[in-house]
Parts: structure tokens; C-alpha cells; sequence
């Protein structure tokens, strides 16, 4: 039993630290604005996720596995955006 609220637990940490992420997505979806995010962060964080995704597998743990999973996605949907309106940016300067 007590392992159902450690991974209850977790299961809390994770949609909390997704929730995180929901400003910086409303930030370039919506208002288009990518100004000061690091590519290079995001990409060290990336790795770091992954590799707790990998840890989380290995122990089977079901929080660590769903947590990550859906945290890097709400990543790859910032990159997507942030790539996105660079490039966009990208031709318009070369138009003008």
C-alpha cells in the first residue's frame, strides 16, 4: 500500500512540473514570442529528462516513466514553436 502513494506522489510532482510548462507554451503558441529562451537549455534539459525517463524505466516506476514522457513532449512543443517562429523570422529579414 505504501507504494501506491510514493508513486501517487510522484505522480503529483510530475503533472505539477508539466504545469510549469504551460506559460512558456502559451508564450510561443499564442504570443508568438520566443525572445530569451536558450536553445542550449532546453537541450540539456532534454538530455536530463530523458536520461530520468530511462532511470524511471529501469526501477519501473510508473510515475517517473508518465511524468517524463509528457514533460518532454510539452518540450518538443516549445522547440517545435521556438524553431519555428525563427525561421519565419529568418525569412522575413532575408526578404526585406
Amino acid at each position: 500500500m505504501a507504494e501506491v502513494w510514493i508513486e501517487a506522489i510522484g505522480l503529483l510532482a510530475g503533472g505539477l512540473g508539466i504545469v510549469a510548462w504551460i506559460p512558456q507554451i502559451r508564450d510561443v503558441w499564442v504570443h508568438e514570442r520566443h525572445e530569451g529562451i536558450s536553445l542550449t537549455t532546453f537541450t540539456v534539459v532534454t538530455v536530463a529528462l530523458s536520461l530520468w525517463l530511462l532511470y524511471g524505466v529501469l526501477i519501473e516506476s510508473m510515475a517517473m516513466i508518465v511524468a517524463n514522457v509528457f514533460t518532454l513532449a510539452v518540450i518538443l512543443a516549445v522547440l517545435i514553436g521556438v524553431q519555428r517562429l525563427r525561421r519565419r523570422e529568418a525569412r522575413i529579414a532575408e526578404v526585406q
